[in-house]
């Protein structure tokens, strides 16, 4: 058996990081076609489209790519900045819309902060 260094962390760390990630990735995408399509639809719900460019880094969340950790952890900020910018410029349910998406946006980044930091952090296996 391997010796563990404290440095390391155990993969359910991993594996928690990873549970993190995903679920607040489909939850920015579930609250982005709610809110464009019922709760407080701007146009004819034609901003749902926003929403499309989040569905494509989830198959690679799930495969545990680290490249899409590193770059959702960034691409994140656009809709980070959305939401701040509409959570104060809007009334009505909108601030709250705002909020959650700020909210989820920053749940996000920490995920796939904390995970690319802990698998940089892990010693390579032999191969």
């Amino acid at each position: 058996m391997p010796a563990v260094n404290e440095t390391t962390p155990p993969d359910r760390a991993l594996q928690a990081t990873r549970a993190v990630a995903v679920g607040s990735l489909l939850g920015l995408i579930v609250l982005g076609l709610a809110w464009e399509l019922w709760l407080a639809p701007t146009g004819r719900g034609t901003l749902a489209w926003k929403v499309l460019p989040l569905v494509l880094p989830l198959s690679g969340l799930l495969k545990h790519r680290m490249y899409t950790y590193r770059w959702v952890s960034l691409f994140v900020w656009l809709y980070f900045i959305e939401g701040v910018v509409r959570a104060t410029t809007e009334p009505g349910i909108v601030v709250l819309l705002g909020s959650i998406e700020v909210l989820l946006c920053v749940v996000l980044f920490a995920a796939c902060a904390f995970h690319v930091r802990w698998r940089l952090s892990r010693p390579r296996e032999a191969t």
